[in-house]
């Protein structure tokens, strides 16, 4: 796809229309964004491993049931923000978008699903999540749902129309709390039975990450939010402020990794990871900008982005079983 073509640059009709039941079921999946579902399958990984470790023992049924809830959850989410980015104007406005990260699935506008599917298919995810959460409930106690019912209404009222965290400049926090704390420190609660302040700084680490995602990915998409009322972060800030925020969540999550390195909870050798993701971060820093010039090296910065949370993340992995 070259850089210069978003008008055109999101699925069709021709390619993923079509009647009966397996052509819908495609879509369906298709506009829960699977391809980013790493940003909820890597903290719940994180998490077990850390309590895992500290238990002794490794629980596969609770991991299993704990990955598949945030999924479900992570794809509700994903979907009503669809619906509500369509309600509000943003995504049918939006043609600075960088496919297939910013601007949503466009399943809407090219005529996929409508509004109304749409909806349906968001409620119908955050019920299953529920209902998998109900399932934990009965394992574990009724505390882990509680974390899990605070990061699917983070997830809802991230894009629900008239309140849409999104727009308020509290949606980068609440998809940083949703997709990164709060699973790590869940997760961590099954295998272990306790939260501890270690699980808690790596929550911080991976929270910080999936939170420079969005705040990048909001760069193409501030023209368009900002004709829409939504005031994200990056509309707030312009790109000088964007660029400055990135840099100091890279600093903070550097810091966490150094305090895990201090309190003797990961080992000297974790320093090296750390300081290599920090400075792939201040790399990715350089590319926000919204010059037609730039597009290019945004975009790499975006997936450079992408990439320090999923290395960073089995990084983290890695250094806990080897501690």
């Amino acid at each position: 796809m070259a850089d210069t073509a978003h008008a055109a640059d999101g699925p069709s009709a021709a390619e993923l229309g079509g009647p009966g039941f397996v052509a819908a079921l495609r879509r369906g999946l298709l506009a829960t964004r699977p391809k980013f579902f790493t940003a909820s399958v890597l903290p719940v990984l994180v998490g077990s491993v850390w309590g895992a470790a500290g238990h002794g023992r490794f629980e596969a049924a609770k991991f299993a049931l704990a990955l598949l809830a945030t999924v479900l959850a992570h794809a509700a989410t994903n979907v009503y923000n669809d619906y509500g980015d369509d309600l509000n104007g943003s995504d049918p406005a939006n043609t600075g978008r960088i496919y297939p990260y910013t601007g949503g699935s466009r399943f809407i506008q090219s005529g996929l699903l409508t509004r109304a599917a749409t909806w349906r298919l968001a409620m119908g995810l955050g019920a299953a999540a529920v209902g998998l959460g109900l399932v934990l409930v009965l394992l574990c106690g009724p505390g882990v749902v509680a974390l899990g019912l605070i990061g699917l209404a983070l997830g809802y009222f991230y894009s629900k129309p008239g309140v849409q965290l999104s727009g308020t400049g509290a949606g980068e926090l609440a998809c940083a709390a949703g997709l990164g704390v709060l699973p790590v420190a869940g997760a961590a609660w099954l295998q272990s039975g306790v939260v501890d302040a270690g699980a808690l700084l790596l929550g911080l680490i991976v929270a910080v990450w999936v939170g420079l995602i969005l705040l990048i990915n909001e760069v193409p998409d501030a023209a368009a939010d900002a004709l829409a009322g939504k005031r994200t972060l990056a509309v707030r800030l312009g790109t000088g402020g964007t660029r400055v925020l990135y840099q100091l969540g890279t600093v903070v999550a550097l810091t966490a990794g150094v305090a895990l390195v201090a309190r003797g909870e990961l080992g000297r050798s974790a320093l090296v990871p750390m300081l290599l993701l920090a400075a792939g971060g201040f790399a990715a820093s350089r590319g926000i900008s919204l010059a037609p010039a730039s597009r290019s090296q945004l975009r790499k910065s975006i997936e450079l982005t992408l990439a320090i949370h999923a290395l960073g993340c089995l990084a983290l992995v890695a250094l806990v079983l080897l501690r």
